[in-house]
């Protein structure tokens, strides 16, 4: 059960340390203070929430870790608050439960997911709604907002979506809401080759019907998935008459047709979600780049051996994989004990990453972020969603920077100073770094036309400007290639 607030009301904290993070439900706020998250309950919510964490449902999906992990705060936890939560939060009586959650390690967001994750949520969601429903719980709310990746596995944190449902009610009203932010994007980007990205962060709440239907050409409109979930919905709303009267709730003649009703319409949802499952081993621009022969064989073992002798000598916690490519380094790191997070702006190869590491277990969260343009704050105040750089400032006891820097300072026109000052705020303290020379094959290719921009660029230069942020500990020529690896920690 959960425990109550203080009996006296809290005092709003000072600190930038605390603020509330999401207030859109009318049930309560997520609140972080000093890195710790709580959850307000008020009365309305409190309980409609115990009801669903004494289900058998909440039990199962905690325990297998597909749903957040939570524990009531005593008094003595309550009292400890006073004076340190936001001053939107002031004045929160005993009626309120407040509930701490399991934090999970590296929160991150649809925008920054291969199609593969927000399936995979898409799946979870499905899962929960028909778990619920079996004992009269219903999912009100089927946003990807309400899941994290704890690694590669979904998990639902989003306990206030949960209510006791009418059992004669058939209507899913989360349905829409699945269809704009599920079933939708996954439609676009399979057959139409759309960005999760350029979605999400221009519409939080997904895409209408209406909208998609603007994209789509005649032949499209007919076809699957689009006549289903946008050509028909557009048009029956065309149809409708729109007064603005809100519509009656339409009851079953019993609560086991009610319930028999929404759970057909759950596993129309299913099917339609599983035919909208990516395609694996697609093709894309860099899909093939580690098969290349940008190395010897020689050479490709040379650089696997610099790199594992690292990780095993110094053993970071956790690894920041930038332009991880298919994560041939990521799976490195996770089978040495690393809680690894690899970004790479090519949604396919993360996509592809993102199922090895669901299917053999690896410690890798795989995300679309490129790293010159990486993921802002969102939201209200740029508080509901934090930036890919918030979020990473040193929270990496090690950083991977392999073959990426040129592409950096070429494709991207970051100087060289701007890249090393970066990758301080990402490290706690390691840097395992590529030296590609300007008259490197792959350097000559992106830098076709513009070479006179780079012709200072070598060696020593690099080296200097290294030691301005870290110690180099050791650094190996690569057999058969003019790269160089470089293992440094931060002064």
């Amino acid at each position: 059960m959960i425990a109550a607030g203080a009996k006296r009301a809290l005092k709003p904290a000072s600190s930038d340390r605390a603020f509330v993070s999401s207030f859109r439900d009318p049930a309560g706020r997520l609140v972080c203070v000093d890195g710790r998250i709580f959850r307000f309950v008020n009365p309305q919510g409190l309980s409609a929430l115990k009801d669903f964490l004494s289900t058998e449902t909440a039990h199962r999906f905690q325990e297998a870790a597909r749903l957040v992990s939570s524990r009531a705060l005593t008094a003595e936890d309550t009292e400890s608050l006073r004076g340190r939560i936001p001053a939107q939060m002031a004045g929160i009586d005993a009626e309120w439960g407040i509930l701490e959650h399991s934090k999970i390690d590296f929160p991150c967001f649809p925008y920054e997911w291969p199609p593969e994750m927000l399936h995979a949520a898409g799946v979870l969601t499905l899962d929960l709604a028909q778990a619920a429903l079996k004992e009269g719980m219903g999912l009100k709310d089927a946003s990807p907002y309400n899941v994290l990746f704890e690694a590669p596995n979904p998990v639902f944190v989003d306990l206030l979506s949960f209510e006791k449902r009418n059992p004669r009610d058939f209507t899913w009203l989360a349905y829409g809401q699945f269809v704009r932010t599920f079933l939708l994007p996954l439609a676009l980007n399979k057959f139409c080759g759309s960005p999760l990205d350029r979605l999400f962060l221009a519409k939080r709440d997904g895409i209408e019907p209406g909208e998609v239907c603007r994209q789509l050409t005649l032949a499209q409109k007919l076809r699957f998935p689009f006549r289903t979930l946008a050509t028909l919905p557009t048009w029956l709303a065309g149809k409708s008459s729109g007064n603005g009267t809100p519509a009656r709730q339409r009851l079953a003649r019993s609560e086991e047709q009610g319930r028999f009703i929404l759970q057909a319409l759950l596993r129309r949802a299913r099917r339609l979600l599983d035919r909208l499952k990516p395609v694996p081993n697609q093709v894309s621009k860099w899909s093939s780049y580690e098969s290349s022969n940008r190395y010897s064989p020689a050479g490709a073992q040379v650089k696997e051996a610099f790199v594992s002798e690292a990780l095993r000598e110094f053993r970071p916690k956790r690894v920041l994989d930038v332009g991880a490519n298919r994560g041939r380094y990521s799976e490195l790191a996770a089978r040495q004990g690393s809680a690894v997070v690899a970004i790479d702006s090519d949604r396919v190869v993360m996509g592809e990453l993102w199922r090895r590491a669901r299917s053999q277990g690896l410690n890798i969260l795989p995300l679309v972020v490129n790293l010159a343009r990486p993921s802002p704050a969102m939201g209200w105040r740029n508080r509901e969603s934090s930036s890919f750089l918030e979020r990473a400032r040193e929270h990496f006891d090690a950083v991977l920077m392999l073959a990426v820097v040129h592409h950096l300072l070429v494709t991207d026109g970051i100087p060289l100073a701007e890249i090393l000052e970066a990758s301080t705020e990402l490290t706690r303290d390691l840097l395992i770094i590529e030296f590609v020379p300007p008259d490197d094959p792959m350097f000559r290719q992106l830098a076709y036309g513009r070479e006179e921009l780079h012709t200072r660029l070598d060696q020593e230069l690099f080296e200097t400007a290294c030691r301005k942020h870290y110690f180099i500990v050791r650094s190996l020529q690569i057999e058969g290639s003019n790269r160089r690896l470089y293992l440094m920690r931060k002064r």
